[in-house]
């Protein structure tokens, strides 16, 4: 394959990724808790660095560059709006942390407090998953007079349940998993008494802001478009150069 048409596909392959990031992100821009992700570009070596022919900086031939590639996504924890809704299953956690939801055997983080009551009192979250406390118990409002304090603690005649409010290790250590959920790879911290932040009755709206994505994918739109017609004049280059071969 000639160089050029390599370098193109590649930043086509990269600005298509980065697309559906941005699209994916657009879909939330309503989902109450998301965080946005964004896509990490990083400059290619040559295929004879990245084989170990030659070393990079050399200024040869072999160290033109690679074109572009998404390296990784990141997913972007900064705390998101909060919105009044006076519903007091509506919780939002202010600054840092995470609400600790349990699905069959395993414990995953969410930020979004959207919760309701099953009919036996159990808080759950949207998808049905039990809201834990600082035990790993369910959280379960057994009295008719309730109410969640500012802290996160649920106070009702039968007893008190500290809702667990917990922190990564690293923002490395989280795994998004799909529902708006986070599985950690290493046990999470409980936040300090001071950090414990509730805002009862409001929900964390997403951190998707739909004019900066629309200038993303504007701007991706433009680049994958841009290495689509360089691809398309390399091969017909390239048709052109075996038809006067052919004829010669």
């Amino acid at each position: 394959m000639p160089y050029g048409l390599y370098l193109s596909a590649e930043g086509a392959q990269a600005q298509s990724t980065r697309l559906e990031i941005i699209a994916h992100n657009l879909a939330n821009v309503d989902t109450v808790g998301f965080k946005r992700e964004l896509a990490i570009l990083q400059a290619r070596y040559t295929e004879a660095i990245e084989q170990g022919l030659t070393p990079p900086g050399t200024g040869s031939i072999d160290d033109l560059g690679g074109g572009i590639m998404v390296r990784e996504t990141k997913t972007d924890y900064s705390p998101g709006p909060l919105k009044p809704t006076g519903i007091p299953t509506d919780l939002a956690i202010k600054g840092q942390g995470f609400f600790q939801v349990q699905n069959g055997d395993e414990i995953f983080l969410t930020r979004a407090g959207n919760f309701t009551l099953t009919s036996s009192g159990e808080l759950i979250t949207q998808q049905g998953y039990p809201v834990l406390d600082d035990t790993g118990t369910p959280v379960v409002v057994r009295d008719t007079q309730w109410q969640i304090s500012d802290s996160g603690v649920l106070q009702q005649a039968s007893g008190a349940q500290n809702l667990a409010l917990v922190q990564p290790q690293s923002p490395g250590d989280l795994v998004r998993v799909g529902q708006n959920l986070f599985r950690p790879l290493s046990d999470p911290e409980p936040l300090p008494a001071a950090d414990r932040k509730v805002a009862v009755g409001h929900l964390e709206m997403s951190t998707v802001k739909p004019t900066t994505e629309m200038t993303e994918m504007i701007q991706a739109s433009r680049a994958l478009e841009a290495n689509i017609n360089m691809m398309r004049v390399q091969n017909q280059m390239l048709s052109g150069l075996v038809n006067r071969l052919m004829r010669s």
